[in-house]
């Protein structure tokens, strides 16, 4: 068994904040990070594959194509965006980085998988001093 990683950036905004809470209670609880004119972060995102080499190519699985599956079901979709607001996979979820990982897992592991290789984990970097990875169920 060996294990990849591939790391791709990309650039997001976001508020925690739950809506059926007062202004107040989000502050208390969420802080600056409840700014209702929401706040933003470069995020690193890596995505680690775990496998048996192929004899053939030398490959656990092409790295063009786990680039490639990665920017399609996640990069294009959170890039410039308001995770909040405008990507499909986090509508009705809080937008905070434990969940953020949890979905992109959930969108990558099928396409990743397709490829004979098993998703490992997602580390997903919010600042250089807090990051979350996640590793399945």
């Amino acid at each position: 068994m060996i294990y990849l990683t591939r790391r791709e950036r990309f650039n997001a905004a976001h508020k925690l904040y739950r809506d059926e809470w007062t202004l107040e209670q989000n502050e208390a609880v969420f802080g600056k990070c409840s700014n209702p004119n929401w706040h933003g972060h470069n995020y690193e995102l890596f995505v680690t594959v775990k496998g048996e080499v192929n004899p053939e190519t030398g490959f656990v699985i092409d790295l063009k194509e786990l680039k490639n599956i990665i920017m399609f079901y996640v990069i294009d979709k959170l890039d410039h965006r308001n995770i909040n607001m405008d990507v499909d996979f986090m509508q009705g979820k809080m937008a905070s980085t434990e969940v953020l990982a949890i979905e992109i897992f959930n969108q990558l592991k099928p396409h990743v998988e397709a490829h004979d290789v098993i998703l490992h984990s997602v580390r997903l970097v919010e600042t250089e001093n807090n990051s979350v990875e996640y590793f399945g169920e």
